[in-house]
């Protein structure tokens, strides 16, 4: 039995890291977290520039992680 081979592509729609299948480079594929539809694309060929639906994820999740650390204070 072979074995599949993957390469990581972020979803355009909702930025998540997903890892996609070599045989469906070009293809149309759909995000199962957000069921975003997007083509296959080969991440060595692909620019390395960040959209603006990627740049608005990495400020959520910065912020998400600074909320986190935040302690309420106690006793008042």
């Amino acid at each position: 039995m072979t074995r599949a081979t993957y390469y990581v592509q972020e979803c355009p729609t909702c930025g998540r890291r997903l890892q996609i299948r070599v045989e469906y480079l070009g293809k149309r594929v759909a995000c199962q977290h957000c069921r975003g539809q997007f083509e296959a694309s080969d991440p060595a060929n692909s620019k390395a520039k960040l959209s603006d639906s990627s740049i608005i994820m990495a400020r959520a999740e910065e912020l998400l992680a600074s909320t986190s650390q935040l302690r309420p204070a106690s006793g008042t």
